[in-house]
């Protein structure tokens, strides 16, 4: 296609130290068809060659390739590639992800259209993979089916985020306040200015991160952020900006350099305000409740793509309306204690 007219998607991919996975994801982006696009590497001061095979590639794409070099961070690596994208529509997506369908972007792009006809702020977002070799592990099966869901902590960044400029304009920029689930917190933004849909077309991404770190010890950290930020106290954890590894470091996640400072300061807290603490924890979990019964759901086999299935609907419409009380906030904030101590403790 030619470089003179202008881009209708701009796709911006974030990379520190990726030097050997930039090639086969942007040989991905190159099989796409029906779609105008160009695709900006931002970079975050590799000390390998990702920003050398990039330009080396953009030489011969069949599409306009733009590196950007800056701070270490994806959030900010983002955010500086949403300045120099030219398209209306941005779609974010991480270096180990790939469609298999050559009219992946095309379809996502009409669909985004349709639903944003009439002036709707609407983003989307794809069906996730985890590219295991063999069968998928049932876990991953199940965040793969959590993330078809159009529920408040399902939609991650791994999927790829298709946005329009206004919107993005309106609900972002990406936080740079922390060095992970930026893209989960925008999302979240997003949902209380808009909508999401799902894309009609799967994106294929690395489960490399959760193997390196641990799926239990990542999972724990991020359902912490999460009960944090839906509290407004994130500053209670900034011990992870020193310790947050990025991807090309990964390895074992130690949870107890992050939660007991956590720990202490919490008991810093006034009695009223430690109470007043747990207890919008335990909303938070008894909230999150579903999961379980959706986690039900996938092990008998009895999901269908964005919807739950029979354990889901009964704790929608009984058990999650029975817990929906201080006594159900309460209970909930005493297993989310007695887990973090116990989490605390084993992690000695």
């Amino acid at each position: 296609m030619s470089f003179d007219a202008a881009p209708e998607l701009s796709v911006i991919v974030p990379v520190f130290n990726e030097a050997g996975n930039i090639p086969p994801f942007l040989e991905g982006m190159a099989r796409q068809q029906g779609v105008r696009l160009e695709l900006i590497v931002s970079d975050g001061g590799s000390t390998d060659q990702s920003q050398a095979v990039a330009e080396e590639f953009a030489g011969k794409a069949p599409f306009p390739v733009t590196v950007i070099g800056g701070a270490k961070g994806r959030a900010g690596q983002m955010n500086r590639g949403a300045v120099t994208s030219r398209a209306d529509t941005i779609l974010f997506l991480h270096v180990d992800s790939a469609f298999t369908d050559p009219l992946a972007l095309r379809k996502g792009l009409d669909a985004l259209a349709a639903a944003a006809h009439g002036g709707a702020k609407v983003a989307g977002r794809f069906a996730l993979n985890f590219a295991f070799d063999g069968t998928t592990p049932l876990p991953y099966r199940f965040y793969s089916a959590k993330a078809t869901l159009d529920r408040p902590g399902c939609t991650h960044g791994d999927q790829g985020f298709m946005i329009g400029r206004n919107l993005f304009g309106e609900a972002g920029p990406f936080d740079t306040s922390l060095p992970l689930m930026e893209d989960t917190f925008l999302a979240e933004r997003i949902r209380g200015r808009g909508s999401w849909i799902l894309l009609p077309a799967r994106i294929d991404t690395s489960p490399r991160r959760f193997l390196a770190e641990g799926l239990l010890p990542r999972q724990s950290l991020n359902a912490i952020l999460m009960n944090l930020a839906a509290m407004g106290r994130l500053s209670l954890i900034q011990s992870l900006k020193k310790s947050y590894r990025s991807q090309d470091a990964a390895e074992r996640l130690r949870l107890r350099p992050l939660l007991a400072p956590l720990k202490e300061e919490i008991a810093l807290m006034p009695t009223a305000e430690r109470l007043r603490f747990w207890y919008r924890t335990g909303a938070y979990v008894r909230g999150n409740a579903w999961q379980i019964a959706f986690f039900l759901d996938v092990l008998t086999g009895g999901v269908k793509e964005g919807k739950g299935g029979s354990f889901l609907l009964l704790h929608d419409r009984l058990f999650g309306r029975l817990i929906d009380n201080a006594a159900g906030n309460w209970g909930a904030a005493a297993l989310t204690w007695l887990w973090f101590r116990l989490t605390l403790f084993a992690a000695r």
